[in-house]
């Protein structure tokens, strides 16, 4: 099986509707693309609706969503997916957002692999989770895993000598 690095399954065209009173992309409207991008590669994987309807499916258990410039109505948006790691029951992807070549926003999540009718993680099927092996070897032989990938949100401790005065 041939395995894009990375994949490139989602783009979409940003209608009114999902901008805000400054004429940008909402932030929850980022989160959709991100969404509808996940779904493109569960469906590429096998985790469709009838999957679903077996009572399996992914859950998204963390985002991080970086927002690096504006995006506006009418703009076109194309989205990667590399995979970043796997295991039994978890999938670690990073989603990176494109306006033509210039770099809009980044996400990364987490998801679980989940038993619906018990309501607890499970480990993936077989098939599924082989794909996922390979995919991961594939992606870790061809991309580098970018610098932002696991940084957590703080503001950064600041010395005595830097803290402005009150």
């Amino acid at each position: 099986m041939h395995i894009p690095a990375p994949f490139r399954l989602h783009e979409v065209t940003v209608p009114a509707e999902w901008t805000d009173y400054n004429h940008h992309l909402t932030e929850s409207a980022y989160l959709l693309i991100i969404g509808d991008s996940s779904d493109a590669f569960f469906r590429f994987l096998g985790v469709d609706d009838a999957y679903r309807r077996a009572g399996r499916s992914l859950y998204t258990v963390e985002t991080h969503l970086r927002n690096l410039r504006e995006a506006h109505e009418g703009e076109r948006l194309g989205l990667t997916i590399q995979v970043l790691g796997s295991d039994a029951k978890r999938l670690h992807i990073l989603h990176e957002m494109y306006s033509a070549a210039d770099l809009v926003a980044t996400a990364e999540q987490m998801l679980l692999h989940v038993d619906t009718r018990a309501g607890r993680a499970a480990p993936f099927p077989g098939g599924i989770a082989r794909r996922l092996r390979e995919i991961s070897a594939a992606h870790a032989a061809a991309l580098p895993v970018p610098d932002y990938v696991g940084r957590s949100i703080h503001i950064p401790s600041r010395s005595t000598a830097e803290t402005p005065e009150a």
